[in-house]
């Protein structure tokens, strides 16, 4: 991480916005669910933009399954679980998305950038998953808002921004604060906190609708890490 006094924090999405991993989300829930609880998944939740939180409440309850707290974090430990078991297999299954290497090493070479992430994957998951791809070298995973602390996922900005201010000695005001992410509910996290969204249509969702949904700046993708730069330090 670098030194002085942060600028900017930028808070990444994980999920078609660094790696793309597809399928990964269902076949873990199928697993943790028949592991858990016996059951046979019957119906998938729709993933993107969503915290772990959030899906696997949805999940039991599809299934007639009482979403208590304990039950919760079975689900939970079975998807670390799964993630560890598979992580060195991971590059066989999706890949990191094209210039995300690079534009997290060009953030981390940027005086005063603080990476973190506001993603819908537990901590232990985010991990896994980014280290499959060597992509969690500039990342400090402490700072970052998960999916199990909230089904909401402004909530998770709030989070991350407490402490990476706590951490550093700095207030971070709403301007400084830079989400991106794929989905409208990436853009509408940062927007709920005055924070900048930028979109990145490498996900389900166009460049329009990304536009639309508020975003201050979308990119087709992280090709150009001039762009990417150009967006987030603004």
């Amino acid at each position: 991480m670098n030194g002085g006094n942060p600028h900017r924090l930028v808070l990444w999405d994980i999920d078609l916005t660094l790696i793309d991993l597809p399928g990964i989300g269902a076949e873990w829930y199928t697993h943790a669910l028949a592991t858990v609880t016996g059951e046979t998944m019957r119906e998938i939740p729709w993933f993107p933009g969503r915290t772990e939180r959030a899906i696997t409440t949805e999940v039991l309850a599809a299934h007639g399954i009482e979403a208590d707290e304990e039950l919760v974090r079975r689900m939970w430990s079975e998807l670390v679980a799964v993630s560890a078991a598979q992580r060195d297999a991971l590059p066989e299954r999706g890949r990191a998305l094209p210039g995300a290497a690079e534009a997290l090493a060009a953030l981390a070479a940027t005086g005063g950038v603080v990476q973190t992430l506001v993603t819908g994957n537990l901590a232990e998951v985010a991990l896994h998953k980014l280290s499959a791809f060597d992509l969690h070298g500039h990342l400090d995973f402490e700072l970052g808002g998960y999916g199990s602390l909230s089904a909401h996922r402004p909530d998770l900005v709030d989070h991350a921004v407490r402490r990476s201010a706590a951490k550093h000695g700095v207030e971070y005001p709403p301007e400084s604060v830079v989400v991106v992410g794929d989905t409208p509910h990436d853009i509408d996290a940062a927007l709920t906190h005055g924070a900048i969204g930028i979109g990145v249509a490498t996900g389900r969702f166009g460049m329009d609708e990304l536009r639309a949904s508020g975003a201050h700046t979308a990119l087709p993708d992280l090709r150009d890490t001039t762009a990417v730069l150009a967006a987030v330090l603004r």
